[in-house]
């Protein structure tokens, strides 16, 4: 599966808009700052998000964007499908279930690859942003925190191999 930059994006400042649900609506610039992400590409993610009624945004003096709904009820299927297209890495259920019966050669190769769509699909299916900030490590709430004082160098993020980084790149 591949998940673009725009789609990295688009989760992280989900998962900013999600450890700080509390605290009402957060500015985009605050968002781009505490993540490190451009500023008017954030802006585009999120009027997506927003169309989409992920997010919300406010406006006035304490403005900004925050979740539509709890975090526990934002699936981050429903974020990568909205960003990037379906979840699946090898082509749709249906797809691979007519390649497994015209191809008899082949269809234990694309039984495998519908096992591995099926286990990621459900993997994103079952995972909220809620469950993504429950699974983070202590101390990182309080380095976003420090992020705002200390604005670190730009940098590659180091993330899995299943992010899209153009042509040519597995």
């Amino acid at each position: 599966m591949k998940v673009s930059q725009k789609g990295l994006y688009a989760l992280q400042a989900m998962m900013v808009l999600t450890r700080r649900y509390t605290q009402g609506a957060i500015r985009i610039r605050d968002i781009a700052y505490e993540e490190n992400l451009p500023e008017k590409f954030l802006e585009l993610i999120l009027l997506e998000l927003k169309n989409a009624r992920l997010v919300e945004s406010v406006r006035g003096a304490n403005g900004g964007y925050r979740l539509r709904r709890a975090p526990s009820e934002i699936r981050l299927s429903e974020i990568i499908r909205l960003i990037d297209g379906p979840l699946a890495p090898f082509g749709d259920a249906d797809q691979l279930r007519a390649l497994i019966d015209r191809d008899a050669d082949h269809s234990a190769l694309y039984r495998v690859f519908l096992e591995v769509r099926d286990a990621a699909a459900k993997i994103l299916e079952n995972t909220t942003l809620a469950d993504l900030i429950s699974r983070e490590p202590a101390g990182s709430r309080q380095k976003a925190i420090n992020r705002k004082t200390s604005r670190k160098k730009k940098s590659e993020p180091s993330v899995l191999p299943m992010l899209a980084r153009g042509e040519g790149h597995d």
